[in-house]
């Protein structure tokens, strides 16, 4: 009987599912839940198992991808109140085998699994075979993780580059960090390149401009930029863009990117037009002398629906053999 194996993706703010049967590639039977709805990974796992048509195979093996460090048995998630063993958690749901990992590691094991028409380039420059990659995305956090290869073969790094410092690039994101530092101990890029980091441009800019804050959520600031209705808004959504092309192009310098800089990430797939017609390319060439090193390297938006599901499916072959 062929073995079935769950798959999940599970973010700071949805928990998607799926399965695969051993050996063939994609997934099926996916669901999304929203985390805030279960008190535990284990309750959320179950919520999925009932809602698979009658018949379907039950799983016996996993590979979750968690928003989170995924260091020994313990994991405690950056944003979402979950915490749990891996050895227990294979343990409550019947597993015989659970492979757990970070979710952009996921997402960086997927980039060859993707097909071209899922990758939007914005600005110039090629693909290097074979040569390092960097995957990044804005979604609930900032996730970050490197792609290398050996002989051929992709291996997927879990970073935590998401939390770097935030370094600014005038005197208005100098403005910004004074701000944001009145509100925490440490300014990390996440602290402006997530949902809520769109928040906190949009408040940091309105206190800048003298302007009132309304309390609003980050889908009402982007939706808010592009209907023209807030002027704050439309500024906080530029100033998103180009900070991260700026932080795209320092990961790029740091590892070599020369196999392209991906943006995945529940924000930027859904503003390709705003990403192109931003300066985000600009900042991400803007490195001085090294300009032009950068300039080669290809940045592209990943379009691909579920990136972490397929991430995870490959993590498994890798694992399995």
């Amino acid at each position: 009987m062929t073995e079935t194996i769950l798959l999940g993706d599970i973010g700071g703010t949805n928990a998607r599912f799926a399965q695969v049967q051993r050996g063939k590639l994609g997934y099926e039977h996916r669901i999304t839940l929203k985390g805030h709805d279960y008190a535990s990974l284990d309750a959320a796992v179950a919520a999925y198992f009932q809602q698979l048509p009658e018949g379907t195979p039950r799983a016996r093996s996993a590979c979750l991808a968690i928003a989170a460090p995924v260091e020994g048995d313990r994991v405690t998630m950056t944003n979402l109140s979950w915490s749990f063993s891996i050895d227990r958690l294979r343990e409550s749901l019947e597993l015989e085998h659970l492979l757990v990992v970070n979710d952009f590691k996921a997402v960086a094991r997927a980039i060859p699994e993707i097909a071209e028409g899922h990758l939007e380039a914005v600005g110039g420059g090629r693909r290097k075979a074979f040569a390092p990659a960097v995957v990044l995305g804005p979604g609930t956090g900032l996730g970050v993780s490197v792609l290398v290869f050996s002989e051929g073969r992709p291996t997927a790094i879990q970073t935590e580059g998401g939390h770097i410092a935030f370094a600014p690039s005038d005197k208005i994101e100098i403005r910004i960090l004074e701000l944001l530092l009145a509100k925490f101990d440490r300014v990390s890029v996440e602290r402006l390149l997530s949902g809520p980091g769109l928040a906190n441009l949009y408040e940091t800019l309105a206190v800048m401009h003298n302007r009132a804050i309304e309390p609003l959520r980050p889908e009402q600031v982007s939706a808010r930029a592009l209907d023209g209705s807030c002027e704050t808004c439309a500024e906080a959504l530029e100033r998103f863009f180009g900070i991260l092309g700026s932080v795209a192009g320092d990961l790029a310098l740091a590892i070599g990117a020369e196999g392209g800089v991906f943006i995945a990430g529940g924000i930027v797939p859904r503003l390709l037009a705003q990403i192109r017609a931003s300066d985000f390319r600009a900042r991400f060439e803007s490195k001085g002398r090294f300009s032009q090193y950068v300039s080669n390297m290809p940045t592209l938006v990943v379009t691909e629906p579920h990136p972490g599901l397929l991430g995870c499916a490959a993590l498994y072959r890798d694992a399995d053999g």
